[in-house]
């Protein structure tokens, strides 16, 4: 593939400082049915409810859409059956539900989306809208703490974790480094999707990239979404 000034998120030069953005209208309140360009069915859509009342993780985020059709588009068949999946941040939880609806994975080991306590409620709704009572499990998980016994299945880290927008919040971000090490095993590949919107994200992400050892994916689309900002990473412990 040629390369591109939107190769890498520090070279992106062309990129806005967001204080001259203005902030995303907020949505509201409603279910959204959504094919990721009919990676699924239109008879089987995923229904998202979004609702921003408890937080604006209830709403749908451009790389939680981003990491959703690469995994259903590279992932759909073969390298999920028998892995142990995770989403943190997982907001309405998207990225998770996309998974368990449009790829082969084990009935037998439920998915399990995170993220703190006031997105519960509404992970726990597109379950539910979604059928996959089961398949799909919501948990409570504050970055920075320790994991839930039920992610951490018999002490052994998750096969597969995927974070989707998490690069949001700069506080948080000595946090979600802490979560990443405490889920990212021998084993484990995390599939990590952000959307650069200011220069304080890059500072995580060469954090990260001391810490683990990341690569940028390459993927059809790529260079049409690192335009818009959004970089999708694979993190492995070194």
């Amino acid at each position: 593939m040629a390369s591109s000034r939107y190769s890498s998120p520090e070279n992106d030069i062309f990129s806005l400082d967001t204080s001259l953005i203005p902030p995303r209208e907020n949505k509201v309140a409603g279910t959204t049915n959504i094919t990721f360009d009919n990676l699924l069915p239109s008879t089987t859509p995923l229904l998202l409810h979004e609702d921003l009342q408890e937080g604006c993780g209830g709403q749908l985020w451009p790389a939680g859409m981003v990491l959703s059709k690469y995994m259903l588009t590279y992932h759909k068949t073969r390298s999920l059956p028998g892995k142990s999946i995770v989403e943190i941040g997982a907001g309405g939880g998207l990225v998770g539900l996309a998974v368990a609806l449009g790829c082969e994975v084990d009935s037998d080991k439920p998915i399990y989306i995170t993220d703190q306590v006031p997105m519960f409620a509404l992970m726990q709704k597109n379950i539910a809208l979604n059928n996959l009572r089961g398949r799909v499990r919501a948990e409570v998980y504050d970055w920075g703490t320790p994991p839930p016994a039920s992610v951490l299945a018999h002490g052994e880290y998750p096969d597969i974790v995927l974070a989707a927008d998490c690069v949001y919040f700069e506080p948080a971000f000595p946090l979600l480094l802490s979560t990443l090490e405490d889920l990212i095993g021998p084993s484990t590949t995390c599939y990590f999707c952000f959307k650069k919107r200011r220069k304080a994200d890059m500072r995580f992400i060469r954090a990260m990239m001391k810490k683990f050892a990341a690569e940028q994916i390459q993927y059809d689309g790529r260079e049409g979404d690192q335009r818009e900002g959004i970089f999708l990473y694979r993190v492995h412990r070194r």
